[in-house]
């Protein structure tokens, strides 16, 4: 394994690369042979450490003129750039230097400066043939650009002409048209051509026709000019207004509303990269200020929020929009200041949207995701809040809001009411409790429940439900509930009505989780409640809207399970739920999540430790019970079931699609799901086939700790029994690595280092590239922390995760470097009785002293043991490491003849002689 140098094994730092007794001038002679050999990588390291071993100007500017070949090499062209001008501005006569930077600005783009650089070769060496192919070559490649250019101003101009003039008839023609402009705007010579041609203006006359395929147009145009561009962000911003692009977005046609969205996502990037770059931009640098442009963005889609006219897609997308750009991506990010002037000015509006009841006179348009996304707001902004004060404010905000609709109001403003506690309940339950408590609340609740209007009812049945999810206020429903619920299950003409009153007493019946001795119900109950739930969920002819209640029902009840071996049986009932999970209506997620983690029993659970049970027999405590099913032959066949089902497909489906509804709690569901689906090593390779290797990554790289690392565990499973470049082609398998390396952290568990360890030694023997990757990664150090471990099967993973790295040459360099005992660690691990870790260690000298003969000399240096420990490699009784510890031996042999003498003095000649008989070891 290589990369940076890892901690020293006594405790004291380690020096990096080449030891400190080289100087400017061996450091630049390696440099010039590494380039040679092609590895430019590592020549650009010897030269960067030879600049910080040099004062003399001259030989400076010959180092960054190196440096300038090797960026030019790995394809940096802006840092070719910027050594090639140091060069020059410390010998404008350098021609060498005055090449390379043209080369890198040609790539760069700056064709004007390239030829000006050129010309200047020219001038300085007139009879060099490169110099003039180059300058032909160049002047040439300027005139197409011209030629393009001015061709490319026709076109834009064509395009906007055959676009606007109401005259044209030709749907193809303008299709087309549209077509050309969308593409020609995400090319960045494109995209400024027509922001130059007042391409603007015409994009808001195009907006201004109302006609939905010439606002896709232009929608989709401007993100071509804003994309990665602060200033054309702003200027673009200045021109069109907040205010008209709030109300494209809040259109009734949905295609142009989401286009909408999109734009304003791409506007949102723009600008705040903008705000990150101004920190690294110079001192004196007049960096316009964009914080401005993202607060009027930010108020108007809040406005928007609460505005009549607007769609019920608009408003869906405002809430998408303020849960991406709104909350900080990491609590790394100190400033919350963003989240606080949103609670502060918009809080009540996104309540608004939560307390909406539909069909009642004067209620917003929403659809059937609006308030689950309002939910999954408020929760993030809850979230993001850093102290007391924040949060107590924020609480504040809630209570004022739910008692100005509860308080002296009609039914209706009661009704206002209970739906925005039900819609805090689903997103910071905190906040939620709090309004619970607060007086005549429940009791509205519980009445309305009796209601014979079926909207009232549903309105306090879902907050009855909410509500019993925490433990104090169930106990509370148990006792002033349950009957009630009963009768509205069994009496009620109506499906909606029963169905979610099912639910909560699903959500009642399952209050003693998997806890088999504490049964809320009567024996049998839970298992007709689950049968009516699977009935309700196959049933096509009840909405969606309303069978979404039979899956919450079966996330409760498949805390039973014997509630999940039939539901595991009735592979309708699975494909039905599959199905809902894919469908629009995306607040079914969580609890498909739940209900698949229930079934695999992938949810956490401790052993109890046995001295406990007796005390707790001992004192008459309570003690939970497993359920006979819960065993794992059971779980691994209820697995094998939903593998059968689909079940993967249907998640990776829900992970691709990107829904404010997959939040991180539900994110770590699916990833505790998928950790449970690649247990067997012979599911692997469906899982793969199916799309799970492929859902994984995103799962790994972004959502709560222990979801990335459980993503990261059934990554590592897959990669040690499958062909990692088979699961994961192309690009995807570098996207492995840092998800892989983050189960070397100190506080993952033994076994989630253990397999961190194999999988990137299967990544490690693959390529160049990846070890590089692992290397940047800064896996390395960690790597060689656990060859120290004293768990044998982790020392030895470590081991040959080392020896796969070896076989990059930083790796080995680390191995000469002072005050180093790596290569000791390698030479007396090679004579371990463990016979893997022998092997590996051995395996780890013979790939050293082959790919770098300077380690032949250091290892009769690093213990008095070496010669022993190669004769006992040679005399073991295992061919693998007889073979190993020749190699060694042999690669000593040819490295040094002081080495050789040392080794033909001692007993190796006759050991070598009697095997190099032995016909049966060829």
């Amino acid at each position: 394994c290589g990369g940076p140098s890892p901690a020293h094994p006594r405790g004291g730092p380690v020096p990096a690369g080449v030891p400190r007794q080289v100087t400017a001038g061996q450091l630049r002679e390696r440099g010039n042979a590494l380039f040679q050999a092609g590895d430019h990588a590592a020549a650009l390291a010897a030269y960067t450490r030879a600049l910080s071993l040099c004062d003399a100007g001259p030989e400076r500017a010959v180092l960054h003129r190196n440096r300038a070949a090797c960026h030019l090499k790995l394809e940096d062209y802006a840092k070719a750039e910027a050594d090639a001008s140091k060069a020059v501005e410390a010998d404008g006569r350098d021609v060498k230097a005055l090449f390379r930077r043209s080369q890198a600005l040609q790539k760069l783009g700056r064709l004007d400066q390239a030829v000006s650089d050129l010309q200047r070769c020219v001038s300085l060496e007139p009879k060099n043939k490169a110099f003039q192919e180059a300058l032909r070559a160049l002047g040439s490649s300027m005139h197409e650009k011209m030629k393009t250019m001015s061709c490319t101003d026709s076109k834009v101009e064509q395009m906007f002409q055959i676009l606007l003039d109401p005259e044209e008839k030709d749907a193809d023609k303008k299709q087309k048209a549209a077509q050309n402009l969308i593409v020609l705007a995400r090319e960045e010579a494109g995209a400024e051509k027509i922001f130059q041609s007042d391409g603007v203006r015409l994009l808001a006359q195009l907006l201004d026709t109302a006609q939905a395929d010439l606002m896709l147009a232009a929608l989709r145009t401007l993100a071509g000019l804003c994309s990665g561009h602060r200033a054309r962000t702003m200027a673009i911003l200045a021109e069109l207004g907040a205010p008209c692009l709030s109300a494209v977005l809040g259109v009734e046609h949905e295609q142009v509303s989401l286009a909408a969205c999109n734009l304003l996502h791409v506007m949102f990037d723009s600008l705040r990269e903008g705000l990150q770059k101004e920190f690294r931009g110079k001192e004196d640098a007049v960096v316009p200020d964009s914080s401005k442009d993202l607060k009027l963005l930010i108020k108007h889609l809040m406005e928007l929020l609460a505005l009549e006219g607007a769609s019920a897609h608009g408003r869906d997308n405002a809430l998408n929009l303020l849960i991406k750009v709104v909350p900080r991506k990491s609590p790394k990010e100190t400033n919350n200041s963003t989240s606080l002037w949103v609670i502060d000015q918009g809080l009540k509006k996104i309540l608004e949207v939560g307390s909406t009841v539909c069909g009642t006179p004067g209620s917003l348009p929403v659809t059937e995701n609006s308030r689950m996304s309002a939910s999954v707001l408020l929760s993030k902004l809850y979230d993001d809040l850093k102290c007391d004060a924040e949060r107590e404010n924020f609480h504040h905000l809630c209570e004022d809001y739910v008692r100005s609709w509860f308080e002296g109001q009609e039914l209706a403003g009661k009704l206002r009411a209970i739906q925005a506690v039900s819609c805090l309940l689903q997103g910071p339950a905190d906040a939620g409790n709090r309004v619970l408590e607060l007086e005549g609340i429940m009791d509205s609740v519980l009445s309305l429940c009796a209601s014979a209007c079926e909207a009232h009812q549903l309105v306090a049945v879902e907050a009855l439900i909410h509500a019993a999810d925490k433990a104090k206020r169930a106990s509370f429903i148990t006792a002033n509930g349950v009957s009630l619920l009963k009768e509205i299950y069994k009496h009620s003409e109506r499906d909606s009505i029963r169905i979610r009153a099912l639910v909560g007493l699903c959500k009642l019946g399952s209050a003693g989780g998997t806890d088999f001795s504490m049964k809320q119900f009567a024996e049998g109950s839970t298992m007709k409640l689950a049968k009516q739930c699977r009935k309700w969920l196959c049933n096509e002819a009840i909405d969606a809207g309303t069978r979404r209640w039979a899956v919450e029902g079966l996330a409760y009840l498949t805390f039973d399970a014997d509630v999940k071996e039939e539901f595991v049986e009735d592979k309708a009932a699975m494909q039905a739920m599959f199905h809902l999970a894919k469908s629009e209506d995306r607040s079914v997620l969580y609890a498909v999540a739940s209900t698949l983690v229930n079934c695999t029993n992938s949810y956490d659970h401790e052993e109890p430790d046995p001295q406990m049970l007796e005390l707790a027999k001992y004192a008459k405590q309570h003690i939970p019970e497993q359920h006979p099913k819960d065993k794992p032959g059971f779980v691994k066949r209820r697995v094998r079931k939903l593998l059968a089902a689909g079940v993967v497909s249907a998640l990776a489906c829900v992970v691709r699609s990107e829904n404010p509804a997959l939040t991180n709690s539900c994110r770590e569901l699916i990833s505790r799901v998928f950790l449970a689906l690649v247990e067997e090593a012979e599911d692997r390779g469906g899982v793969v086939a199916q799309g799970g290797g492929k859902a994984l990554i995103p799962l790994s790289l972004e959502g709560t700790e222990v979801g990335q690392t459980k993503a990261a565990q059934a990554l590592a499973k897959i990669t040690i029994t499958s062909n990692p470049e088979m699961a994961f082609p192309g690009e995807r398998i570098y996207e492995v690595v840092r998800p892989l390396v983050s189960l070397l952290h100190l506080q993952r568990s033994g076994l989630e280092n253990f397999e961190g360890l194999m999988a990137l030694t299967n990544l490690a023997g693959i390529s160049e590239r990846l070890r590089q990757k692992i290397l940047k990664e800064k896996a390395v150090p960690m790597i060689e922390g656990y060859m120290f471990e004293e768990h044998e099967l982790i020392r030895l993973a470590a081991t040959e995760c080392m020896c796969n790295m070896a076989m990059s040459k930083e790796v080995q360099e680390l191995f000469l470097a002072e005050g180093s005992d790596r290569l000791k660690l390698m030479v007396l691990y090679s004579g371990e009785e463990d016979e893997k870790l022998r092997r590996a260690a051995s395996g780890t000298l013979a790939m050293l002293t082959a790919l770098h003969p300077p380690i032949c000399k250091r290892i009769p240096q690093v213990t008095v043991h070496w010669l022993e420990i190669l004769q006992a490699l040679l005399l073991s009784p295992s061919v693998e490491l007889q073979h190993r510890g020749a190699v060694v031996v042999m690669n000593m042999v040819a490295a040094e003849r002081e080495v050789a003498e040392q080794l033909m003095a001692s007993e190796m000649l006759e050991i070598l002689s009697v095997l190099a008989k032995d016909k049966d070891k060829p």
